[in-house]
């Protein structure tokens, strides 16, 4: 399958280009960039973003969720299969808008959340989605993007803009929605230290979860962490000790395969679009204080 990338940031540089340009089934065409000196470091460069949708099969996109959503539309209805990023869009509308582009053009899609596509992770979820039972959930991302001194994602706009709902909320959400159930409704959400929020969930089998999501935690203090209760017992999400290259290239293999087979994944548009719909749930109840 020919791909490219659309994006030159450091998510781009450090995750995208090399699970792109080392996967034995994908030959990496080019990048597109809003910035074109670092484009050149990463691979040929196109000028115009559908001169390379009209020379790939796919693209991978690493650019903030607006820009994301607008083009990944656009490469779907040029035929392109989708590895996205998360969040899918900053807007239910936006998020809608590339379902049903790729639902009309027929083209597979992938929403990479990082912890679905590591195998410790991905194998104890689909073993506590099996058992009924569960009573609540806790979920507990907390980074230091914004309080440490070297994250590469720091200066990052639309994270400044959108805070640890956007950015880890999603990831909770990943790993909550297909053990738990859908999430009927939010039942609370309240602001904490700086970008920090709490949220309460309702979901359809009958148990509540609660999340915790900040960038702004002391460094010493981040870290994530699931635990589950129920009928039987308490789980942990274990740790994972993969790397997001080894993460993006299985997220690679899920393309291919929803591509050949026609079968969507479990982590399509669809699902990010429903993740877009909780958090922007989530977003109204603290904006109304």
């Amino acid at each position: 399958m020919r791909i490219g990338l659309l994006g030159t940031g450091p998510w781009a540089q450090m995750a995208h280009a090399p699970a792109l340009s080392g996967h034995p089934e994908l030959d990496f065409v080019g990048v597109w960039g809003r910035r074109t000196a670092p484009t050149k470091e990463l691979a040929d460069a196109y000028d115009e973003v559908d001169a390379l949708f009209a020379d790939v099969d796919a693209v991978a996109v690493a650019l903030p969720p607006a820009i994301q959503a607008d083009l990944a539309a656009r490469a779907a209805r040029a035929g392109c299969h989708l590895l996205l990023d998360k969040p899918l869009a900053p807007t239910v509308e936006q998020g809608r808008t590339v379902v049903d582009a790729a639902a009309d053009a027929g083209v597979a899609s992938v929403v990479f959340f990082t912890t679905r596509f590591q195998p410790e992770t991905a194998a104890w979820i689909t073993e506590q989605a099996g058992p009924d039972g569960w009573f609540t959930g806790r979920a507990q991302w907390l980074g230091s993007v914004f309080s440490g001194d070297d994250s590469p994602f720091a200066d990052s706009p639309w994270r400044r803009e959108k805070g640890a709902l956007w950015d880890v909320g999603p990831h909770a959400l990943s790993v909550l929605l297909p053990v738990l159930g859908d999430a009927r409704r939010v039942t609370a959400a309240a602001h904490g230290p700086g970008d920090t929020v709490h949220l309460v969930l309702d979901h359809v089998s009958g148990a509540s979860s609660t999340l915790a999501l900040s960038l702004t935690a002391p460094p010493a203090a981040s870290g994530a962490a699931v635990e589950l209760r129920g009928t039987a017992g308490v789980t942990l999400l274990p740790e994972s000790t993969e790397t997001a290259v080894s993460a993006l290239t299985r997220a690679a293999d899920a393309l291919l395969t929803a591509a050949r087979t026609g079968q969507p994944h479990p982590c399509d548009a669809a699902f990010g679009l429903r993740v877009t719909e909780i958090l922007a749930e989530a977003e109204t109840l603290l904006d109304a204080g």
